[in-house]
């Protein structure tokens, strides 16, 4: 039995690149690295001179800048890195200056050395990118994987049409494909052929609607084999050509129908038919592949999300079943999602709790039980790790809080104030109403104020509920402030009550306890309770309709 399991890791890629991933055991690289591609050229170089924070990506802000992170990077590729690698980024220290620029191709080159050393000598990389940095992104790639395994600068038509003020519509992306040796696994992919040239030549069609063309038997130079015998009265080497099959194969298709013979007179031709054609051998501009729109089944919201159909394109050329297939951005994870059904092994890379959540109810939700196993690493363990996590990053730890209870963040970007709400959790109250759980998580020093601020939060928001998530054990006041809030009693379960302000410790998540509210009865269940009201021991029977683990 195949002891492995695909790893989802929550981290910084370069230390995970590092500590967790051998050399040469990826079979394949995708990677769409943040880059704010909605910024101008004015805000990417211009010079940084007070000092910034480290450099962090965190979900739906995209930018790195110029810091100490990135100043230690560039210190070490420049001391320590490959000499050529060396040689480039002082050079553009030198073009670029100090500025978000650097900072983002500095941030790139140690995490693309680290790439190259995982990957197998048979295996390739694939860098999505867009043209604001694709022309310095190439010469980072060509300095680690060398220009001469450079294979396609591919352009993705991401979207039909953009207007922009006096310059021509962007409407592409670039793909960079890069080979790690001349010995890489390749998997030739194709296109269907397009209406007009179906049209122009297959226009022969069988009485059963297959549509075939007539294809020429004879190849030129003559053999002196069964292919250059005369057959059926047509003496092929007369011509100086030969036939493309033997004598005996020839009568094999002309019995099984494939032989066409013009009414007219005139050579034989193969019937080659359009169903048996591979299609148009895939080039280097993809205008095939729409970008996600806003119905489309597998759309999260997320900004940055691609198309499946761009990552099996890539997944199914470079890779076969079995593979080890590697996202170290992996975003909202379109990558291991495509992985995962195509029956490669994966590995995905995010530093934002947010995109691992994310993640995982997308596996849970397309795969279901047929999902291999897999397993998250760098996500906190016990209540140890999580006050560890909220010292490090006090907004991860606060996304990972509202993961343990299903809530969603009540903001894409943590900037000024949030009002109170950190995250939110719907549910039903039947026959289409709906309700909110508030949920506000607390990583610092907590007292009685912060539940009747909760509550003020619960009234102007006119929320049922409200929950406090906290990392330090809550006060006696603060228990008793929530008891005085009372109960919510469900319009449709009038039997049932929920405390109006909960309260759970980072412990008790991990002890297993869960916030109490009515968990997405379907409208059935609703219309059973709304008959069961009208007949004899009503309360016995709506108990019965409601499940004693309301998870």
């Amino acid at each position: 039995m195949d002891p492995w399991k695909n790893q989802l890791y929550f981290g910084d890629n370069l230390d995970i690149l590092r500590r967790h991933i051998p050399v040469g055991s990826v079979d394949l690289i995708y990677l769409d690295p943040p880059f704010n591609s909605s910024a101008t050229y004015n805000v990417l170089f211009s010079e940084k001179t007070a000092e910034k924070s480290a450099a962090q990506i965190t979900a739906f802000e995209d930018t790195w800048h110029w810091g100490p992170e990135a100043a230690g990077a560039y210190h070490e590729v420049v001391t320590a890195g490959p000499r050529k690698l060396a040689d480039l980024l002082q050079a553009l220290n030198s073009f670029l200056g100090q500025n978000d620029m650097m900072a983002y191709l500095t941030m790139m080159a140690v995490r693309l050395v680290e790439m190259h050393r995982v990957l197998k000598p048979t295996g390739s990389i694939y860098l999505h990118c867009d043209p604001t940095a694709s022309h310095y992104i190439k010469l980072l790639l060509d300095a680690i994987f060398s220009p001469k395994n450079f294979r396609n600068e591919i352009n993705w038509k991401r979207t039909s049409a953009h207007s922009s003020a006096k310059r021509y519509g962007p409407v592409h992306d670039i793909i960079f494909f890069y080979s790690k040796t001349d010995s890489y696994l390749w998997n030739p992919q194709f296109t269907e052929h397009g209406e007009k040239y179906v049209k122009s030549h297959y226009t022969q069609v069988d009485p059963d609607g297959r549509r075939w063309r007539a294809s020429d038997l004879t190849a030129m130079g003559v053999r002196h084999g069964s292919s250059g015998n005369p057959w059926r009265g047509f003496d092929v080497t007369a011509k100086g050509n030969h036939w493309k099959f033997t004598i005996e194969n020839l009568e094999k298709l002309d019995a099984k129908g494939r032989i066409y013979w013009p009414q007219k007179g005139g050579w034989p031709a193969y019937k080659r038919y359009l169903d048996e054609v591979k299609g148009v051998s895939l080039q280097d501009f993809w205008d095939d592949i729409p970008p996600i729109n806003a119905q489309a089944k597998e759309r999260l919201g997320y900004p940055t999300q691609k198309p499946e159909a761009l990552l099996e394109r890539i997944i199914r050329a470079s890779s076969n079943e079995g593979d080890l297939v590697l996202d170290p951005f992996c975003g909202c994870g379109t990558a291991v999602v495509v992985a995962e059904r195509l029956h490669r092994r994966w590995l995905g890379i995010d530093i934002t709790h947010l995109a691992i959540n994310l993640i995982k109810n997308r596996l849970q939700d397309t795969f279901g039980p047929e999902l291999a196993p897999y397993e998250v690493i760098g996500e906190p363990a016990d209540a140890k790790s999580a006050e560890a996590l909220a010292l490090q990053n006090r907004h991860q730890f606060e996304w990972w809080a509202l993961s343990m209870v299903g809530a969603h963040p009540a903001q894409d970007k943590k900037k000024g104030a949030d009002r109170g709400i950190d995250g939110v959790i719907v549910f039903g109250e039947g026959q289409g109403k709906y309700q909110k759980m508030l949920v506000s998580v607390k990583s610092g020093h907590v007292n009685a104020a912060i539940i009747r601020d909760l509550k003020g939060v619960l009234e102007r928001e006119q929320a049922a509920l409200g929950a406090l998530i906290t990392l330090k054990p809550p006060t006696r006041p603060m228990r008793e402030e929530a008891a005085a809030a009372g109960f919510y009693v469900p319009e449709n379960f009038p039997e049932q009550r929920f405390p109006k302000l909960q309260i759970l410790t980072v412990a008790d998540l991990f002890a297993g306890k869960k916030l109490d509210y009515p968990r997405w009865w379907s409208e059935e269940t609703f219309k059973k309770a709304a008959r069961q009201r009208k007949g004899p021991n009503d309360a016995e029977r709506q108990r019965d309709l409601v499940p004693e683990d309301r998870d």
